[in-house]
């Protein structure tokens, strides 16, 4: 039996319910044609709603691309916040993807012969926990004014994108593939007519993509590909597995050959990073992601969340050919110099990049810079000199040097776009000017006006006032946005009578309390109970569930893989339920590539004290009814459901008591079903309400809290409203892109206005 079937076995029966097939490019691209016939029919449809920022942070910047010799115009592509432009050297930024099927870009390629012709290959290959996927390559024949869809609709992510230097009719696409499932459109793909037709001209199997492509700038016909036999489990983090080859092909494609004598054995490693010396093309760097052991950890080392180190390994190492890829030696492993820089999440970064005029100089990006002058010998932390400058976010993704003047350098980060023009020296940050931040979660407080607070993608949690109006000068007496108590990945909770007491995580459900009141060395208390990583039996989601009680502001309740509570403010904590996953021992992620999986990612209370939801990652939902005739005990409501999907939200209803909404996600799955549910029995019996939403995951829903018949939901491709609990949907993104990820919303109820948190495009706010 094939390793494919086997996985598709263990994957589709997990829990006794064949899962639905993942999503194909052509049912993305007809639920996006959907949604655009539920927009035009909205009555919404010019529904204005306020961008509140933030203004201080960009989202995951993935590719940027200039002009040689044109310091004005600048694209940038982002994970999931879609194409921007600049042609003012950065003072104002337009989007230009936000009508488009996705604002997922993995690569960018201006043609070298004709500046107005741009190419656009979406999904982000990083392949996160929250990446999302793309539908294939774009074409832009106006420099960006309009688009155009040119099929790879298949491809699920797009790594690299090369075009032919003299005709802009050819183009060369890294493929990489679906993040979650095996599929056969990766590879490297060709087009000579401009994208109305494509051929795969280097494929393994289905389960490698490429995921780096580049030309010998003196011959077009030479290619090398990095191919990544890459997939991501639930439970883990991308593990090495043999067959992660260099190819090279002189023929414009037509052959391809290995080009490994002197790189290290593919068993441990990962994805390789290439680049070409333009002025030297004998000369090529590869980065290694090489999770080979270095040494011992030493006694009591952590990493970066806060787990006992078990294994270090080797990491990024750069190696050079001096003879077109034919033979490779080892140059140097760059966590000798700084750390951390890539560790095992080479994954995430092995991007190299190599001087346009100087063979020796090379640049390699992770969590931070390193650059070698000595060809990789010797390398240096790559950071401003000029203290006159801005700062350099890390997690650094992309890197573009102007060939006619390499001082000036574009860079891709975490943070968004930074610029200089004097070779690194002093920076110049663009964070403030596009509003692509991603967030996971929002909650509010209930000050006048409340402020929201929002866990942000590799920024932790931020919180700002919802006065707040992005692009506008900032009214000093509101807050603006800036860091609040929180890691990125957690649900907030904040004290309706005290504001500054907040309750967060760090990492995997590490919860503490913080008074914002206090100076940072005394506001957090840390609760031992929950040091995952740290008690080797506990597991946490990345956004594990925290609740504070409706009747009791003293009440909260935390999920890991059991449910907590403390009626004391957290002073003590009570474990109040069994591991209410299915604790499958063959679903969990061993060190360091441990994604802590099968964790509680929803708790709700009902309308009655005592009433209680779980649901867990692994597709799990239960409740708890404190009465006698209970016991106490939790009693399991997953019959009804599909099996094996992420609780992305219970909401319980507020207006009948029986009543209770869950939402299932299967992104991680590929699968794009919408699925809600809605039981009128405390779960005991559930009901489809999906109706007529476009096929997009759904990541929440809420209830409107005056009107019983109207609940909203946030999918990967907008927002709805349902004015009769599900039968009907209507599309209300109003002036919001149309492919905008929801991924999380309120009502306050106080002052009833909706805020919606957005993974890519920052907060919006209507106020009804």
């Amino acid at each position: 039996m094939s390793r494919r079937l086997i996985f598709l076995l263990s994957v589709c029966l997990w829990g006794g319910i064949v899962t639905a097939q993942p999503t194909t490019g052509a049912q993305k691209l007809a639920a996006f044609r959907k949604q655009q016939q539920l927009l035009q029919a909205s009555p919404y449809k010019d529904l204005k709603w306020r961008l509140a920022g933030p203004d201080t942070r960009s989202g995951r910047c993935t590719d940027v691309a200039g002009i040689a010799g044109n310091p004005q115009v600048i694209y940038a592509g982002f994970a999931t916040g879609g194409l921007w432009k600049t042609e003012d050297g950065g003072n104002n930024w337009q989007s230009l993807f936000d009508k488009e099927a996705t604002l997922s870009i993995g690569n960018i390629a201006i043609a070298p012969s004709d500046n107005n012709t741009l190419y656009v290959g979406t999904g982000e290959a990083n392949i996160f926990r929250a990446s999302l996927p793309g539908v294939g390559m774009y074409k832009s024949v106006d420099a960006g004014k309009t688009f155009q869809h040119i099929g790879l609709e298949n491809s699920g992510t797009i790594a690299r994108v090369v075009v032919h230097p003299r005709d802009k009719e050819t183009v060369y696409v890294a493929a990489s593939g679906n993040e979650w499932t095996y599929n056969k459109d990766r590879g490297v793909y060709m087009t000579t007519d401009g994208g109305k037709n494509w051929k795969n001209i280097l494929y393994v199997d289905e389960k490698t993509g490429c995921i780096d492509l580049v030309m010998d700038p003196q011959d077009p016909n030479t290619i090398y590909a990095s191919m990544w036999n890459r997939i991501r489990r639930r439970w883990s983090d991308p593990v090495p597995e043999e067959g992660d080859h260099l190819y090279k092909t002189t023929d414009g494609g037509k052959t391809w050959k290995i080009m490994d004598k002197g790189l290290p054995d593919t068993k441990m490693t990962g994805r390789i990073g290439i680049a070409v010396s333009a002025s030297n093309p004998q000369i090529l760097y590869a980065f290694v992601d090489d999770h080979s052991k270095k040494r011992d950890p030493r006694p009591g080392e952590t990493d970066s969340y806060e787990r006992q180190v078990q294994k270090v390994v080797i990491g990024g190492a750069v190696y050079r050919s001096t003879d077109k890829g034919e033979t490779w030696e080892k140059r140097g492993e760059i966590h000798d110099y700084f750390k951390p820089f890539s560790g095992t999440y080479g994954w995430v970064f092995s991007q190299v990049r190599v001087h346009p005029k100087q063979e020796d100089e090379v640049y390699v990006l992770g969590v931070n810079m390193g650059r070698s002058t000595d060809g990789g010998k010797t390398w240096k932390e790559f950071e401003p000199t000029d203290t006159t400058g801005e700062w350099i976010h890390g997690d650094n993704h992309a890197m573009w040097f102007d060939p006619s003047d390499p001082s000036r350098i574009i860079l891709g980060n975490d943070g968004g776009v930074s610029t200089t023009s004097d070779g690194g020296k002093k920076w110049n940050n663009f964070f403030d000017k596009i509003p692509t931040t991603q967030f996971y979660t929002v909650s509010y407080d209930m000050e006048k006006p409340f402020h929201v607070f929002g866990a942000i993608q590799d920024e932790g949690t931020f919180s700002g006032s919802v006065m707040n109006t992005f692009g506008t000068p900032q009214d000093t007496t509101l807050r603006s946005w800036n860091y609040a108590p929180g890691g990125e990945g957690t649900q907030i909770q904040v004290d309706p009578i005290h504001s500054n007491i907040v309750y967060s995580s760090t990492y995997y459900g590490r919860l503490m309390k913080s008074d914002m009141n206090k100076p940072d060395s005394l506001r957090r208390k840390r609760f031992k109970e929950f040091s995952v990583g740290a008690i080797d039996s506990l597991r946490g989601e990345w956004l594990a569930a925290t609740v504070m009680s409706k009747f009791d502001r003293n009440t909260i309740y935390h999920g890991l893989q059991h449910v907590y509570e403390s009626t004391d403010g957290g002073d003590t904590w009570n474990r109040i339920s069994e591991d209410l996953s299915y604790n499958d021992k063959t679903r969990m992620g061993n060190y360091p590539y441990l994604i802590y999986h099968q964790a509680i990612t929803s708790i709700a209370e009902g309308m009655n004290p005592g009433l209680l939801y779980a649901g867990t990652d692994d597709g799990r939902i239960w409740m708890r009814r404190k009465a006698q005739q209970y016991n106490d005990t939790w009693i399991e409501r997953t019959k009804g459901l599909p099996a094996n999907k992420h609780v992305a939200k219970i909401t319980a209803s507020i207006h009948q008591a029986q009543r209770v909404y869950v939402v299932l996600n299967d992104r991680r799955a590929d699968n794009h079903t919408p699925y809600i549910y809605v039981s009128e029995n405390f779960g005991a019996n559930w009901k489809s309400i999906s109706g007529n939403l476009p096929l997009s995951p759904v990541n929440v829903l809420i209830e409107d809290p005056d009107k019983p018949d109207v609940i909203y939901c946030g999918t990967d491709m907008g927002v709805y409203v349902s004015t009769n609990r599900g039968k009907t949907w209507i599309a209300g993104n109003g002036n919001m892109p149309a492919a905008v990820s929801v991924n999380d919303m309120f009502i306050h109820p106080r002052d009833k206005t909706i805020v919606v948190g957005t993974y890519g495009r920052g907060v919006y706010v209507l106020t009804r």
